[in-house]
């Protein structure tokens, strides 16, 4: 099937097929079978009969790919998606895929985090061997009010993303992509978004001659910023235009292209967050956790892990690998006080200004900007633990061995991924180390994404 075939209305003996849902899988969708084909279902819930429309069927495909359109024999656990774009039978009945980034919105929150601890623990017994016992089964830990635990009916999972990234249609309208697919849907909401993003109305603003709108509204509520990023070619003037629209107290900035510089246009060119008693500078569409309330959590199971093992104390030589604009930094550099030391290392130039700006009247840290692997050879010393927060594709094994020459009492690793997190466990199991500690968190409510915090040492 071509690309362009997933646009055309359904044809009932080639397109659609009736389906028993099996088990859910890594990526968002769940495993069924068709006359010995495994066939990946978005949309559905383990154990559900339902009707799917093929997206993905070449022939000489090793499996395909299909989303639900009619739910034959609903699971208990399914409920109405809180998002007609992002539901996939209403989107498919009115000829078009759905939206994504909310691929589990028809499952409980409940079911959710059964569904991803299914997940985590599925990639840690086949990438890395650890396999836990029932009466050690991993839990999906729910976060904050916009989790479900005290939110009001209708509201649960919704209202945290402090980030959104929107798509613009060939007509000028705020939008976003469908799964595994170039067409752009106009969107006039974006539910899991928090209100201050909602608030920008960024749907009634013609966009023409821009490519992609990054937004960001930090939940302590200062102002806001706005990146676009124009098409080649976009005159100054239909920026300006666009400019004209946004209420005066967002700071608004461009992104060029060619150079990844951010410029001003109004404000500032930066975002400030808080987290754990400090301000941080993040600037354009520099890193930062989406979900409001994940910086807290994540420092908290962090030094948490670190704290209670012995591991960092006043004196402690420490590094932040892949560190970002300092979230964990700072709060490292309070716990190993003026006598101890934190080395951060960060790839990316400007989020590395930004932790210069954000760590500079710490004394005790050092920020390096470059890659991981070469900062690490060029400043080498004893270590009494690292944090590790890699990209989603993993630190991978080249990286995992310098690790463990560095000879770290501990590592505290922090990963959004099961997959390249379970990869580079299997790899830190080769080289003798094992798993002390695992939190798994629900960072991402509705998607099928979720954060880990692991504590590693040294097997004896």
């Amino acid at each position: 099937m071509t690309p362009d075939t997933r646009m055309q209305t359904p044809n009932e003996t080639r397109n659609e097929l009736t389906l028993d849902v099996g088990p859910v899988a890594h990526g968002g969708h769940c495993v069924a079978r068709h006359e010995g084909r495994v066939v990946f279902v978005r949309h559905g819930i383990p154990g559900e009969k339902v009707r799917v429309r093929l997206t993905d069927d070449g022939p000489s495909a090793k499996f395909w790919r299909a989303d639900v359109v009619e739910v034959l024999e609903p699971s208990p656990d399914r409920v109405p998606h809180f998002w007609d774009l992002a539901d996939s039978a209403r989107s498919w009945s009115h000829r078009h895929p759905p939206v994504g980034g909310a691929e589990l919105g028809h499952i409980s929150l409940a079911r959710q985090r059964s569904l991803k601890a299914d997940v985590l623990a599925e990639q840690l017994k086949r990438l890395a061997g650890v396999e836990f016992p029932p009466e050690g089964q991993i839990t999906v830990e729910a976060v904050g009010l916009a989790s479900g635990d005290g939110a009001g009916a209708g509201t649960a999972g919704l209202g945290w993303r402090t980030r959104a990234g929107f798509a613009v249609t060939p007509a000028g309208k705020l939008g976003m992509h469908a799964h595994r697919s170039d067409a752009v849907l106009p969107v006039r909401e974006m539910p899991l978004a928090v209100d201050g993003i909602n608030a920008l109305r960024l749907w009634e603003i013609d966009l023409q001659g821009i490519d992609r709108v990054e937004v960001a509204a930090p939940a302590n509520g200062s102002r806001p910023l706005v990146l676009l990023v124009p098409a080649p070619g976009t005159r100054s003037k239909r920026l300006s235009a666009i400019l004209a629209h946004l209420p005066d107290d967002v700071s608004v900035a461009s992104l060029d292209p060619a150079t990844g510089e951010v410029l001003q246009l109004r404000g500032r060119t930066y975002v400030q967050e808080s987290a754990a008693g400090h301000e941080y500078r993040v600037t354009g569409d520099g890193f930062w956790q989406i979900h409001r309330d994940a910086p807290e959590t994540l420092v908290g199971a962090v030094t948490g892990f670190l704290h209670d093992g012995g591991y960092l104390a006043a004196g402690s030589v420490v590094a932040d690998l892949y560190a970002g604009a300092g979230l964990f930094t700072a709060p490292l550099a309070d716990a190993v006080g003026e006598t101890g030391s934190v080395l951060s290392v960060e790839g990316a130039p400007g989020t590395s200004r930004d932790a210069r700006k954000n760590l500079h009247d710490a004394a005790q840290v050092e920020i390096v900007q470059g890659r991981v692997e070469r900062v690490l050879r060029q400043k080498p010393r004893n270590f009494d633990a690292l944090i590790l927060d890699p990209p989603r594709a993993g630190a991978g094994k080249a990286v995992v061995k310098q690790l463990i020459d560095a000879g770290p009492r501990a590592i505290a690793y922090v990963s959004c991924d099961p997959a390249s997190f379970a990869r580079d466990l299997g790899s830190f199991r080769q080289g003798g180390w094992g798993m002390a500690g695992l939190r798994a968190f629900d960072l991402y409510p509705h998607t099928h994404h979720m954060e880990t915090v692991a504590l590693l040492t040294p097997e004896a």
